[in-house]
């Protein structure tokens, strides 16, 4: 197996091939089945600040991991190595670990005839053909943009930008094979604004398939330096129960807590404080969340899922009632249930949206807090309990009046689900989540 030297579409016929020698070796010593991935990448990434570059990292990496199965007993063993001695050592590796492990009935491949039949090309590879020199240009950019706002900038937290590239080859002893390469490019601004004594710091990006469409640099930089001056005067307030508006880009979060709730792993441990709640009404009967694999170019596409079973759209919440688990192949079997074609996790949540930007669900909301900031892991997955440090802004009549920091939120996220208002137009693209600003009824604001 030697290197491969070139990372995109034209990668993938020899990494192929390399997915066959592995399983090949497999059999040869011995597995009654066998899954590999092999995976190539590479990437520029550059970062500045304070109007100094700070790094130029180049980076490329190619290796491939190994589940094997004697009978139910499973091993895994991976490497960044090549070559035909490499592949020999894994494989036994994993086959010495698979020796040791005690045998279980759900562990296995999935079902040949469930394997995913068609690849389209969803168009997920758009090289980027950018220098060290242009990448440090544009950061510089949109640091210089920042730092232009606004005068109350003062420093600069790193400025960074990425170009990645890569291609996965998943293969399995069924017979199934398959592969997409794919490219991501991003653009990130960190700025701290500072008066009278007080200093914040906030931040922006963009993220897309194409670098060419990465919002302009300038703009990026702008919005950053903007989101820290507003921060500046931030102070506690009382606590109280009021509603609260979680933004765009934290919203998303709500829905991937969810559906770790509603996840196979979560749920036959039985630590899920959604554990068997199949046909029950969780959400307003007007939302719906649902997974669209397919879309072009999309951050989160794919046409088979980590099992090499063919992904397909379908809702997990429909009416607000949960009509399905999120389940591999593996969970499935300890649930007694179909895999959902979602091992490796979802692709592509769409989030039902009503008409209203997040400026009209301030003024829907009338007085409360608007979360623009989470902090801390606060989210007890058995019980569902929510509470986590938070920064944002106070509104009263349905208008911002100032900036809040070190106040906590807690609710119970069964609660938060029923008591969603309203979901904004506002949609968040940059993530594998599409939702717009959430409005939930009422949560307790824990401050001073």
């Amino acid at each position: 197996m030697s290197e491969v030297q070139t990372v995109g579409p034209q990668a993938l016929p020899a990494l192929q091939e390399q997915v066959e020698q592995i399983i090949a070796e497999a059999r040869r010593q011995g597995a009654s089945a066998c899954e590999v991935a092999v995976s190539l990448e590479q990437g520029l990434s550059t970062s500045v600040r304070q109007r100094e570059v700070e790094t130029v990292e180049f980076n490329r990496d190619q290796g491939f991991g190994i589940t094997l199965y004697v009978g139910q007993r499973k091993g895994s063993a991976s490497t960044s190595a090549t070559g035909p001695d490499a592949i020999r050592e894994t494989v036994a590796a994993a086959l010495a670990i698979a020796k040791h492990t005690s045998e279980d009935e759900a562990s296995g491949l999935a079902d040949a005839a469930l394997m995913a039949t068609e690849q389209p090309d969803f168009d997920l590879y758009h090289a980027w053909d950018i220098s060290p020199e242009r990448a440090i240009e544009l950061a510089l950019e949109c640091e210089a943009a920042a730092f232009d706002a606004d005068k109350r900038i003062k420093n600069a937290d790193g400025t960074t930008l990425s170009s990645h590239q890569g291609c996965r080859i998943y293969g399995n002893s069924n017979g199934f094979v398959g592969g997409y390469a794919s490219t991501r490019h991003s653009l990130s601004c960190v700025m701290i604004a500072e008066a009278e004594g007080q200093m914040q710091r906030d931040y922006w990006y963009d993220v897309n398939r194409q670098g060419d469409l990465l919002t302009d640099a300038r703009v990026i930089g702008q919005r950053a330096a903007m989101r820290a001056a507003s921060r500046l005067g931030a102070r506690p307030v009382p606590t109280c129960e009021v509603p609260v508006l979680f933004s765009a880009e934290l919203a998303g979060g709500l829905f991937g807590s969810f559906l770790s709730a509603v996840s196979g792993g979560n749920l036959y441990r039985k630590s899920s404080f959604l554990e068997g709640a199949m046909g029950q009404t969780l959400f307003p009967e007007w939302l719906t969340l649902d997974e669209r694999p397919h879309l072009m170019r999309a951050m989160g596409s794919a046409s088979f899922d980590g099992d090499g079973l063919a992904t397909y759209a379908k809702p997990f919440v429909e009416n607000g009632r949960l009509v399905s688990y999120v389940l591999g192949t593996y969970s499935g079997r300890k649930l007694g249930m179909p895999s959902t074609a979602n091992s490796g996790g979802v692709h592509n949540l769409f989030v039902t949206h009503g008409d209203e930007d997040q400026a009209a669900l301030l003024r829907r909301m009338g007085r409360g807090l608007l979360v623009t900031e989470l902090m801390g892991q606060g989210l007890n997955m058995v019980t569902g309990d929510y509470s986590r440090g938070a920064a944002g802004f106070w509104v009263e009549n349905g208008e911002i009046q100032f900036p809040v920091q070190e106040v906590t939120i807690a609710g119970n996220m069964k609660d938060m689900f029923k008591q969603i208002v309203a979901v904004g137009n506002d949609l968040e693209l940059r993530s594998n989540v599409r939702t717009g600003s959430v409005l939930i009824e009422k949560m307790t604001v824990a401050g001073s």
